[in-house]
């Protein structure tokens, strides 16, 4: 009769974790367990023993996360529970790599292609396949957070000296088929909204097809209290604003009185007749939170809806 004994088992070596050096959305996403004590889930060793001849393989999980989650017969029931966490993972991941980047304008080639990379991420992983049939989703004042839209990055980068582009938001109406685009200015003197009113009609489950019917230039909020940098640059050139604080401070009481007086005009409209002031708008990525959209002119835009706590990561 053969005796029983037993072999040593194979040492076990688990893979070291990889931690993310830098400030990377897509690392983060890659990689979220960086940080745990030289751990991977799913990590195991395998060992030999022989009983009556017969050699029998082993394999026992030793990791603290425990034993890998068991599948259904349709291998789907663990898949199930984890997608719910990998769109949250892959959203603020996203958001990471938008930080800093003046929506797009001062991308590096490198963080626009993990922008790509996450964003496709999300396109396969969409809650909402068919957007236009979810109309309250769309609803609401949404943010621009990141655009590629090359007709939209020059007004980001070619700004007035002391004038910046303070917001950029897109409101929807579905009960209306409405759109309204904003964009807006801030200056030490003032602010002031530039919007573009237009109706929608659906085309498809992902498609809305916009027809823009007047711009409204708005009425200057002029500010009470005038506030200027201590300097400012202007073609690469920085300019001291020192000297100009003293005749500012002179001119404030005046400045505050014709302020109530410029803010109670109305705003100009300008009606759009031009039946070529169309675009249509391609919704790839919808929740209760976040939006991703392509445009007729090949650029991506992400939006976070007004109120989300995606919004505080960015300030």
């Amino acid at each position: 009769m053969a005796g029983v004994s037993p072999l040593k088992p194979f040492p076990c070596k688990t893979p070291p974790v990889v931690v993310a050096e830098r400030r990377s959305g897509l690392a983060r996403f890659l990689y979220p367990a960086a940080g745990l004590p030289g751990r991977t889930p799913g990590a195991a060793c395998l060992k030999l023993s022989s009983t009556r001849g017969r050699v029998t393989i082993v394999r026992a999980v030793d990791d603290e996360w425990g034993p890998e989650p068991k599948e259904d017969e349709g291998g789907s029931a663990a898949r199930a529970v984890a997608e719910p966490s990998d769109i949250d993972r892959l959203k603020k991941a996203l958001v990471d790599s938008v930080y800093g980047t003046d929506r797009g304008l001062k991308a590096t080639s490198e963080t626009r292609a993990e922008v790509v990379e996450l964003i496709t991420q999300l396109e396969a992983k969409n809650p909402t396949p068919a957007p236009t049939d979810a109309l309250t989703l769309l609803n609401g004042k949404w943010i621009l957070v990141y655009t590629s839209f090359s007709g939209l990055l020059p007004l980001l980068g070619r700004g007035l000296p002391l004038v910046k582009v303070e917001e950029i938001s897109q409101t929807i109406d579905s009960e209306n088929f409405t759109v309204q685009n904003s964009v807006q200015f801030a200056g030490p003197l003032a602010t002031t909204l530039l919007t573009t009113n237009a109706k929608f009609e659906v085309r498809s489950p992902k498609r809305v097809q916009i027809k823009f019917e007047e711009g409204i230039v708005g009425t200057p909020q002029l500010t009470d209290s005038i506030v200027l940098p201590d300097n400012v640059e202007f073609l690469g050139q920085k300019i001291d604003l020192s000297p100009f604080k003293g005749i500012i401070s002179s001119v404030q009481d005046t400045a505050s009185s014709v302020a109530k007086t410029i803010s109670s005009q109305p705003p100009l409209k300008i009606p759009i007749t031009n039946s070529n002031a169309q675009s249509w708008l391609l919704t790839t990525y919808l929740d209760d939170e976040l939006r991703i959209s392509r445009g007729d002119g090949g650029g991506v835009f992400v939006l976070i809806k007004e109120g989300s706590s995606l919004l505080s990561s960015l300030n």
